[in-house]
């Protein structure tokens, strides 16, 4: 059969948001023959990500993904967007990485000969960020930086800051696809970004309450309650916010930790230290990297107790999301401990949702998964933790929940 006839389809058309899924298709193969389909992404720093999987055409010479079993490859079984989230990376602990939104993710697909290797179709699939319409402005104002979203339409929408992570480098793929849903949201650097330090002395959550009232200024915000979504590191960060500021409604905490980290933190004349690593729990993996799950001690121990955040001040709701198999910090024990501190005051304002088999970086739906990356403390490769498929599945699940979440818990009527 003539490889012209041969058609690899991506629907329901190669252009569509990152968190959406499409079904791919191959047609005029011939019957029964082996094809291994090809992925490859070159992100934002140069890396290049790549999947493949083996499939066998039909009776009648076609493939579709979203129902035929992969034999072979980065995965197995029937798995629509297996080859976008079980992409790794040519460079060992490298997440990908994507500097601003205004341009999307571009996904090369091939459909490969299993016979003989030869490429028998191509398509790209392109995986924007932004709605039509959005707005995308930088944030430079007073101490503030980041990028500011703000959705189509008439508004007034709800806000919420987006604090992503430890390492510095403003992520906007999650901020940006949260506003797509009819939020304003405020993509909140605090290290490493522009003219912020990489290595402060101090955190001080002045800085944070600037950023909640710079958003809460917006003329397209609500008067309402603020959201805040935090990941890793900036989740004590976010709790610290809650239990101090007045006006938070609404609080998502993804694989964090319960007391201050890393640096001490400041809020007017209160000083919470940061816990300090029981090194001798800290050890090399086989494959070479650091297990650092076990380096903090319990932030309720007596000698530990400067560092616990007070969220029992706390008025807002939460949502809590661990993943039992992370492996950067026991996160499902801070996350009991902080849900057990909230229930021994008597409030029930929570949510906590577990992911048995999920690594510590959950993304937005269709990541590709990273199971180790260089930690922005530490300056050495540490394991995330994790299994592929499951880790996708968390993130499709999870991100569904933060949606419905801000909805109930920011009255979002009438954004759509």
């Amino acid at each position: 059969m003539a490889s012209s006839q041969i058609r690899l389809r991506i629907l329901p058309s190669v252009r569509c948001l990152f968190d959406k899924l499409v079904q791919l298709k191959v047609e005029g193969l011939a019957p029964h023959k082996p094809v291994e389909l090809r992925s490859k992404v070159v992100d934002d720093s140069g890396v290049t990500f790549k999947a493949s999987a083996l499939y066998k055409a039909d009776e009648t010479g076609k493939v579709d993904v979203c129902r035929a079993s992969s034999l072979g490859g980065s995965y197995t079984g029937v798995e629509p967007m297996g080859l976008f989230w079980a992409m790794a990376p040519e460079t060992p602990h490298t997440k990908i990485m994507k500097k601003n939104v205004l341009s999307p993710t571009l996904v090369e697909i091939e459909a490969l000969s299993g016979e003989t290797g030869e490429v028998l179709a191509s398509e790209t699939n392109e995986r924007g960020y932004m709605t039509e319409g959005m707005k995308r402005i930088p944030v430079q104002e007073g101490r503030i930086r980041g990028v500011l979203f703000i959705p189509p339409g008439k508004g007034p929408f709800p806000g919420i800051v987006d604090m992503y992570t430890f390492g510095g480098r403003l992520t906007e793929p999650r901020a940006s696809l949260l506003a797509n849903k009819g939020y304003v949201v405020l993509a909140l650097a605090y290290l490493a970004y522009q003219d912020l330090p990489k290595k402060p002395e101090n955190l001080d959550l002045e800085y944070f309450e600037e950023a909640v009232t710079y958003l809460r200024r917006q003329p397209e915000v609500k008067g309402s309650g603020i959201g805040i979504l935090s990941t890793s590191h900036s989740v004590a960060l976010a709790l610290a916010m809650s239990s101090f500021f007045p006006g938070i409604s609404a609080t998502v905490c993804i694989n964090g930790c319960n007391a201050n980290t890393v640096f001490p933190l400041h809020y007017k004349d209160i000083v919470f230290p940061p816990l300090s690593p029981v090194v001798e729990n800290i050890r090399f993996k086989d494959s070479g990297v650091l297990e650092i799950r076990d380096a903090l001690p319990d932030p309720t121990l007596e000698e530990n107790r400067a560092s616990l955040i007070p969220l029992e001040s706390a008025s807002c709701q939460f949502l809590f999301a661990v993943s039992e198999d992370d492996q950067n910090w026991n996160s499902a024990f801070f996350a009991k401990q902080a849900t057990a501190m909230l229930k021994s005051h008597g409030k029930e304002s929570f949510e906590l949702v577990s992911y048995p088999k999920a690594g510590h970086l959950l993304e937005v739906p269709h990541m590709p998964y990273c199971p180790s990356g260089v930690h922005a403390a530490i300056g050495m490769a540490v394991a995330f933790g994790g299994e592929p498929k499951a880790h996708s599945e968390a993130q499709l699940d999870l991100w569904e929940r933060v949606q419905e979440f801000f909805k109930r818990h920011l009255d979002n009527k009438g954004t759509y």
